[in-house]
């Protein structure tokens, strides 16, 4: 983009006439009236691919298609969390469960191994296409607890999956419905291995297998009407602590590997996509009328009976549903994100994203107020903020926490003007004077604000103009330092380096935040000094930030207006909706109507926005292929579901549609949430051209949260009896 703002003009665009996303939407919510997932598969391998997702509240999660038929290296049925919501290892991937006659009429017992078996589980190995064999699985519902229903000869079996609240325990339960008792046998494949990592087979595994005390012995299928119960506990990898079992019938040990499982979801990403699993046996037991379990855990087992596991962990899902009288797309969306909060850990934090994010500062905080405040859940949201405040190093808050427990990492220049935006909607929410508030939350805001000030790393301060810079070009550059942070072989794909514009929005608005709660506190002194660097933020932008040629903001410009390096950088990009959006006071009423109807014709879909205008020679329109692909496609015209909340809170004041702006925004939440890669999630981001197939993380925090967000608290008619609980 060339520093005149000159470009190639882009047709205008009608965010939703190019997908039936909206109308695919509708007739769902018509034909399923439930905040439940429920699929019917009937057999159909083909409606079974699409993900689901599960979680403990501590972190830990299981994930798999509706098959469970892997596709990622990230699925599993207990991904434990190993430091409460870090560490995440794929511990169980599998129980693969098969059903046989205890007896065949008419048949000898010797010609046992002809009689029929109906197998559930499904995979993918090379060569092999899952097609071609029997697929017995008729439905799947989510109600709260994953559960699948398999039709075979004589009868159904029901599984569900339960993961133990906190812990790193899952309980699967076999209901059999058929009028005649037959035989069950469940084979564990165990991965042991970091999430992000893959198995091979290998000789250094521990294959010792350790028999608990009352584990049966005997002849399976020996007519007892209620199986008795045992232990088993095994540790293949281990630098990992246990893997343990509860299972009722009959353990056989048979420690074997089973090999060249393919991950088609990896293979398409441009990764490695085999993985061989290790089993130390398999359990057989009778199942009647009773059902059965097995209790699977890391470490030690729970001592609650497994029907109370389930029943607690169905209660607490179940009780984030905020009723019928909220509409069920809001519903959904509630429930959704309940799965990104870590409350039940010792150090609680926000999973930014599953499969494979951490826990991230800056998305933890944009993500803040859809996930806590808008369900009212107040005591969690100060639980966040106090472990993000406690982790802040220079005045800064970390970017990322990363997963196998390194030191945080600092790499960013907005996570810590988030913290200001949060701090003002949850003072909203219980108070300015609230203890924490003047207390923690102020204490961290006046460091952050003397910090920048002052100048802090990452070559972040506050210019004579009283902008927000961050970051430096050339030689050792930190030039991708914003949200769009994508770097390929070292080198930032979107290079932010000087002012962006979000930043400096963010940072007057913060400032007007940390002097209304000094001045709350008593602290007048701090309260002028804030409202000095508000106003001369927002004179510095009104200043230079306006571009007259694109009628849209300049996306960054340097620290010195003229002189060597100067440089003002007009591609029509979304940070300029996410400061009009921050703080309008940035801006006069006419520039916010021009900004808003440029990103509506170049830069709204009917998935989210996009990061970049098509219009421009850098945009890529799809996100695929190898990492370095997607890498370079991420913030160059990918689109983003979050940032749908930041258009829609500036349009309804600033929209030159005026009133008519409303249902637009209504049928855009609504097919953004459509465009679903896991069933009841909202994805990470999608490609930037028709259809807009969606991609990254299949379910992403700031995603949910925004959409939520906007349901909530910013479209009209949505919050009967006040519910909601909107900010002033």
């Amino acid at each position: 983009m060339s520093s005149d703002g000159s470009r190639r003009h882009a047709p205008p665009h009608d965010a939703l006439s190019s997908t039936p996303a909206a109308s695919r939407a509708q007739g769902a919510a018509r034909e399923h009236a439930s905040p439940w997932p429920h699929v019917e598969v009937r057999g159909q391998l083909s409606i079974a691919r699409k993900e689901w997702l599960h979680t403990n509240g501590a972190g830990a999660y299981a994930s798999s298609t509706i098959a469970c038929m892997h596709t990622r290296r990230y699925h599993g049925l207990l991904v434990a969390a190993l430091d409460p919501p870090r560490r995440r290892h794929v511990m169980l991937s599998h129980v693969d469960a098969s059903v046989r006659p205890i007896r065949q009429q008419g048949a000898p017992a010797e010609r046992r191994a002809s009689w029929p078996r109906w197998d559930l589980a499904k995979h993918q190995f090379p060569g092999i296409d899952p097609e071609i064999s029997s697929f017995y699985l008729e439905r799947f519902d989510q109600d709260p607890l994953p559960r699948w229903a398999y039709a075979l000869p004589g009868g159904e079996i029901e599984v569900t999956l339960g993961l133990v609240r906190g812990e790193n325990a899952a309980v699967l339960r076999y209901a059999w419905s058929g009028a005649e008792p037959v035989m069950l046998t469940l084979r564990p494949l165990l991965a042991a291995r970091h999430m992000h990592q893959l198995l091979r087979e290998n000789g250094g595994i521990s294959q010792k297998v350790e028999l608990r005390a009352g584990a049966p012995r005997g002849e399976p299928g020996s007519g007892r009407d209620r199986p008795s119960t045992g232990e088993v506990r095994v540790q293949p990898n281990r630098a990992l602590p246990r893997i343990c079992f509860r299972y009722q019938g009959t353990f056989v040990g048979s420690q074997d590997w089973w090999r060249r499982f393919e991950y088609l979801g990896e293979q398409d990403r441009g990764l490695d996509f085999l993985e061989d699993l290790w089993t130390p046996g398999h359990f057989e037991t009778v199942i009647g009328a009773e059902p059965v379990h097995l209790l699977v855990a890391v470490g030690a087992l729970p001592e609650d009976e497994p029907e109370d596991l389930l029943a607690a962990a169905r209660a607490a899902i179940r009780a984030e549903d905020p009723g019928p009288r909220r509409p069920l797309l809001e519903r959904r969306l509630t429930i959704a994100a309940e799965t990104f909060r870590a409350d039940a850990a010792a150090r609680p934090g926000v999973v930014a994203g599953y499969p494979w994010f951490e826990v991230w500062g800056r998305d933890a905080l944009i993500a803040l107020p859809g996930l806590y405040l808008v369900p009212r859940k107040t005591e969690g949201a100060i639980r966040v903020l106090r472990a993000l405040i406690d982790a802040m190093q220079d005045g800064l808050v970390p970017n990322r926490l990363p997963d196998a427990g390194e030191p945080a990492e600092f790499h960013t220049a907005d996570a810590t003007l988030w913290l200001f935006e949060a701090a003002r909607l949850l003072a909203d929410a219980i108070g300015d004077t609230h203890p924490f508030v003047t207390g923690e939350l102020l204490g961290a805001l006046r460091d952050a604000f003397e910090a920048a000030l002052r100048g802090t790393r990452n070559a972040i301060h506050i210019t004579a103009d009283g902008l927000f810079a961050a970051g430096r070009s050339g030689e050792g550059a930190m030039d991708g330092l914003t949200w769009m942070d994508a770097r390929v072989a070292g080198r930032a794909v979107t290079p932010r380096a000087g002012c962006p514009v979000e930043l400096t929005a963010l940072w007057a608005k913060g400032s007007e935040t940390l002097a209304r709660l000094a001045r709350a506190a008593g602290d007048e002194r701090l309260a002028e000094r804030a409202e000095a660097a508000a106003r001369a933020a927002r004179r510095g932008f009104a200043g230079r930030f306006w571009c007259e040629a694109t009628s849209y903001p300049y996306d960054v410009i340097s620290e010195h207006a003229d002189g060597e390096g100067a440089f003002r950088d007009a591609s029509i990009r979304p940070n300029a909706v996410i400061a009009v959006a921050v703080d309008p006071a940035c801006f006069t009423p006419e520039q916010a109507a021009l900004l808003l109807e440029r990103a509506r014709l170049e830069l709204l879909t009917p998935a989210g926005v996009r990061s970049l205008s098509p219009a421009d020679p850098a945009y890529v329109p799809r996100y695929q292929g190898v990492p370095e692909a997607r890498d370079n496609a991420y913030h160059q015209g990918t689109v983003w579901p979050f940032l749908l909340g930041f258009y829609a809170r500036a349009a309804r004041h600033f929209s030159a549609l005026g009133e008519h702006v409303i249902p637009l925004l209504h049928r855009l939440v609504t097919s953004a949430a459509a465009n679903e890669i896991a069933i009841g999630q909202v994805p990470e981001v999608a490609s930037g051209e028709p259809p807009h197939h969606p991609g990254g993380c299949f379910a992403q925090a700031f995603s949910v949260a925004e959409l939520l967000r906007v349901l909530a608290w910013d479209l009209p008619g949505q919050d009967p009896g006040g519910a909601s609980g909107a900010p002033r």
